[in-house]
């Protein structure tokens, strides 16, 4: 044993990546110089595996559902993952600037105490999205097993899955998610390095077997729809994929060695973030007209419904795809809101943290899989909500870090509360949040404030603006205030102590 650590702390020294094989012991202290390894490229495979869920083929029948034509769906689709992607990418240069994870440099412009306001939206979200995948895992997952047995899975109807059925699967994805999140950083690069592979082998398989329920003619085909359902199609595919990244954008390129080129991080981590996701929009689409009963079943069960028409002998490949693809972006999710969790200064080691989330993800998933009464209505909803915050922190995470590239390094000490940023993000996301809609009854009403009955049943609600609003509000409010701030008291930032343990 003592050779062993002698050996894992000697690689350490030379800048070798930590073993897959123990538990990371960093929280949110700066990763040291020492521990710092690889290159931009590493990047690509943790954001692959994120997009490989059979859920971006079901995308293509949401987007359309906006009301755009099929070759509006893919335009406004690649161009919304595109953008997002972008805000990721820059993200994640501060990552490797500063070796902390995303929410604990957060600090340098909202405060030690400010800081908690974004970061539990950050941490409401990563917890949204993993009780999101999982539960889309029980779900297919049950109806495939109800396929391959239904004596042992299926109601009497011979279709309908039991409740046990999806609880087996929500458990199997559940706990797998959980150890790997455990584990830490070296073990999810490896994993998720091992997943691309596998679950592009079996998507491209997939993709083959329901080629003929496509239709190659419809991308031309269709109504389009005016340019604000266009905008609308842009903002919802933002909302979809890399708005729902961007505060977990640096936890992954903060072991990169603090030289590491920003435009590469950036060009990478875009480059992985909507390659897949692309290609399964433009298949999602083709499908949609081919088949439009199968792709409107899709939107309340995507992956239970993208099963039916697949032979027998492929369901269970199938569901060790689907639940894969769910496992990857829901590891990464649980992960980053463990570490969510330590900024917010709840006093637990990192891996403590990573299984309390396993407990409220558990207890989300019930919500989702047996009160919600529309899957899509609230998943739509999470969203757009939460997409709204997201945009607002991520405005002002990035005028600060072109701040700090011309004043210098974030000092060690930092204010209690950035009055500036917090101020910023509350208006930008009270604003944000009055110009979106839902199709949930229960949300609905506390949104939407800022838009006329009229204009919410109109194309300007079904726009959304207010996430793009959000952003470009904070992003200025910021940019004119943020030097105010400078004048303010400071406190020790607990996040740049030495490092060595999970804090």
């Amino acid at each position: 044993m003592a050779q062993q650590q002698e050996r894992e702390q000697g690689a350490l020294r030379a800048g070798a990546p930590a073993s897959a094989r123990t538990v990371e012991r960093h929280g949110i202290d700066p990763v040291p110089a020492a521990e710092r390894h690889g290159t931009p490229r590493t990047l690509f495979w943790p954001w692959a595996a994120s997009g490989l869920s059979l859920l971006c083929i079901a995308y293509g029948s949401y987007l359309m559902g906006l009301g755009l034509s099929p070759w509006q769906a893919v335009a406004t689709g690649a161009v919304g993952y595109v953008l997002s992607f972008v805000l990721v990418g820059l993200v994640s240069i501060a990552g490797a600037r500063t070796g902390a994870p995303t929410m604990a440099i957060g600090r340098s412009s909202f405060g030690h105490q400010g800081n908690k306001l974004p970061t539990l939206f950050s941490y409401v979200c990563n917890v949204g999205w993993e009780t999101v995948l999982v539960a889309l895992s029980s779900l297919g997952g049950a109806a495939i097993l109800a396929r391959v047995s239904p004596g042992a899975f299926a109601r009497a109807d011979g279709t309908t899955p039991t409740t046990g059925a999806q609880a087996l699967c929500f458990g199997v994805t559940a706990v797998a998610v959980v150890v790997v999140g455990i584990f830490g950083h070296a073990l999810i690069m490896k994993v998720q390095k091992y997943l691309t592979a596998a679950i592009t082998l079996m998507t491209v398989v997939y993709m083959v077997l329901m080629a003929d329920r496509t239709d190659l003619s419809a991308l031309g085909a269709g109504r389009p729809g005016d340019l604000g359902t266009c905008i609308g199609g842009v903002v919802f595919a933002m909302t979809l994929l890399g708005l729902g990244w961007v505060n977990c954008a640096a936890d992954y390129s903060r072991y990169l060695p603090k030289a590491s080129s920003g435009r590469a991080i950036t060009a990478w981590t875009t480059f992985g973030g909507v390659l897949a996701p692309v290609v399964l929009l433009v298949f999602g689409v083709l499908l949609n007209a081919g088949d439009p009963a199968l792709a409107k079943a899709a939107a309340a069960d995507p992956v239970g419904a993208l099963a039916t028409r697949l032979p027998t002998w492929f369901l269970v490949p199938y569901l060790l795809t689907a639940i894969g693809g769910f496992a990857s972006g829901a590891i990464m999710d649980i992960y980053s809101s463990g570490m969510s969790m330590l900024a917010l200064g709840v006093p637990l080691r990192r891996h403590m943290a990573v299984l309390a989330d396993g407990v409220l993800m558990a207890a989300g998933g019930w919500y989702v899989l047996f009160v919600s009464p529309s899957f899509f209505a609230t998943f739509q909803a999470f969203l757009s909500v939460i997409g709204v915050a997201m945009a607002a922190w991520t405005a002002v995470f990035l005028v600060e870090r072109w701040r700090r590239r011309r004043t210098g390094p974030a000092p060690a000490a930092v204010r209690a509360v950035g009055w500036p940023a917090v101020l910023s993000l509350a208006v930008a996301t009270g604003v944000g949040l009055g110009l979106i809609t839902s199709a949930d009854p229960n949300i609905a009403r506390a949104v939407g404030f800022l838009l006329g009955d009229r204009a919410a049943h109109g194309t300007l609600g079904a726009m959304n603006l207010g996430v793009v609003v959000a952003l470009v509000v904070a992003g200025v409010l910021y940019a004119a205030t943020a030097a105010l701030a400078d004048r303010g008291p400071s406190v020790p930032d607990p996040a740049r102590a030495a490092p060595g343990g999970d804090r």
